[in-house]
């Protein structure tokens, strides 16, 4: 007898056979080197960010079966504490189960705390092995370490001032209060928080992202490489420079100093020019590792002249009616995130029913603050969920809910419109008019038809009263 088997359906044909699992190529796309923590850190460091990314490459549509990665942590004994709920370990190895089916993801294979005692540099390299049914194994490596020291940026004073479209500059400076010395120097990255303020390529010794069109970036990676020894400081020797966009009335530059002088991936733009330089200067005005960076706050001379949004109270007594009441910034400056507020006193013969939210979900019926008193006004925080951005020429409204309770010949309520950076105070304010009409016919019939009912039963109960008085 043979030794095959044929498999054969009821009406005698071969089966068809399984189809194969797709081959695919597996990726381990971690690090080549990592700094696990700041040696001044010591014990108190703390790392739950390191992740492990298993790639899986292939035919469009491949998928890996049953993808495990292990970690061989050995070579950190006595410079890392490590541990993890989501991998198991045996002794000094980590296993993870990334899943099936699976089209690549990362996992974090263990937490990082710190030990005291180390030095710049300690550490080791990890090894890690990605195995899946379906795809040949495959290893790679990490150089774990130790970083250099902590380095203190100075405060810096905020700068105000400053005109539409004009240059910004500031003059970082950091101490090493450390007992390590930078040896390898010190990196200096300096960004735009709301990315309204923009930089030149202009300095050789620094890197900048690709930004806006134009030759301009948002963010500067720069490099110093002369040594910084413990319980010195050091200033750049000319300001750094940057450009407010004509639309920006308050922004940020942030600076920080980090002895890690490994380029940041997405500064791939080198700058032309004198490169820039640093300036011993005397230990004064810095913390102790007090923060990683220096906010510089920027504010200019631009407006944002806000206009509310207004409109009439128009229905029949007794009817809810809704009516759009918000901002306009006329501009010509952007507020970002720091949009203001407006404030509404409903008119006389009304009621704010409800402000309801504006969202895919049934959210709450207000998203004003609602007055004390009824006099007071109501108060709507623009920075609210249910309010967009205001650049200029745009607007933002919310629906109030009002229930025209009576007719009031004249009356007119207010919206306010309040922007930190609205200097033309002539519009700030608008009319909410009321063109109320007599209630319904309907409307006055039900209120009739209400009182008959009320008057009916009424009577029913005098009657019924007086019948058991009377015995009948």
């Amino acid at each position: 007898m043979s030794a095959a088997i044929l498999l054969t359906g009821t009406n005698g044909s071969t089966a068809a056979p399984l189809p194969a699992v797709q081959p695919v190529t597996l990726t381990i796309d971690a690090p080549s080197t990592y700094v696990m923590y700041s040696a001044d850190e010591g014990a108190k460091a703390f790392d739950n960010t390191f992740t492990v990314p298993v790639g899986v490459a292939g035919r469009e549509g491949a998928e890996a079966r049953n993808i495990e990665l292990t970690v061989d942590v050995s070579a950190l004994s006595g410079t890392a504490r490590l541990a993890n709920s989501h991998c198991r370990r045996h002794k000094q190895v980590f296993t993870c189960d990334y899943g099936s089916p699976n089209e690549g993801e990362s996992m974090t294979p263990f937490t990082i705390s710190g030990v005291d005692g180390v030095k710049p540099g300690d550490g080791g390299t990890i090894t890690y092995t990605a195995s899946a049914d379906n795809a040949p194994t495959v290893t790679a490596t990490t150089r774990m370490r130790v970083g250099g020291p902590l380095l203190d940026p100075r405060e810096h004073p905020p700068v105000d001032g400053v005109r539409p479209g004009g240059t910004v500059r500031i003059t970082p400076a950091f101490a090493n209060h450390s007992r390590y010395a930078a040896d390898r120097g010190v990196a200096m990255k300096i960004h735009s928080s709301g990315r309204g303020l923009t930089f030149a390529r202009e300095h050789s010794n620094c890197f900048y992202n690709s930004g806006e069109p134009g030759g301009r970036s948002d963010s500067a990676w720069c490099v110093f490489p002369a040594p910084v020894a413990p319980g010195t400081a050091y200033a750049l020797t000319r300001p750094f420079a940057a450009r407010a966009d004509p639309s920006v009335m308050a922004d940020a530059l942030v600076y920080e100093v980090s002895s890690e002088v490994e380029k940041d991936s997405d500064h791939t733009v080198r700058g032309r020019g004198a490169p820039l330089t640093l300036t011993r200067v005397a230990d004064e005005g810095f913390g102790t590792q007090r923060a990683p960076n220096s906010v510089v706050d920027v504010r200019t001379t631009q407006q944002a002249d806000y206009r509310p949004v207004s409109g009439t109270v128009a229905g029949r007594v007794g009817d809810t009616v809704r009516v759009a009441l918000g901002v306009r910034n006329e501009g010509p400056g952007d507020p970002g995130d720091e949009r203001g507020r407006f404030e509404v006193i409903p008119p006389e013969g009304t009621t704010v029913t409800s402000i309801p939210y504006v969202s895919d979900d049934e959210g709450p019926d207000w998203v004003c603050d609602r007055p004390k008193k009824p006099s007071k006004a109501y108060v709507c925080d623009l920075g609210a969920d249910s309010f967009s951005a205001l650049a200029p020429g745009r607007d933002t409204t919310i629906d109030f809910h009002f229930r025209i309770d009576r007719k009031v010949a004249g009356a007119r309520g207010l919206v306010r419109a309040v922007g930190a950076f609205d200097r033309t105070h002539t519009n700030d304010t608008a009319a909410i008019p009321v063109d109320a009409k007599p209630a319904s016919r309907s409307s006055l019939m039900g209120v009739a038809g209400a009182g008959a009912v009320g008057v009916a039963v009424g009577l029913w109960f005098v009657f019924r009263r007086r019948s058991r008085r009377s015995g009948t």
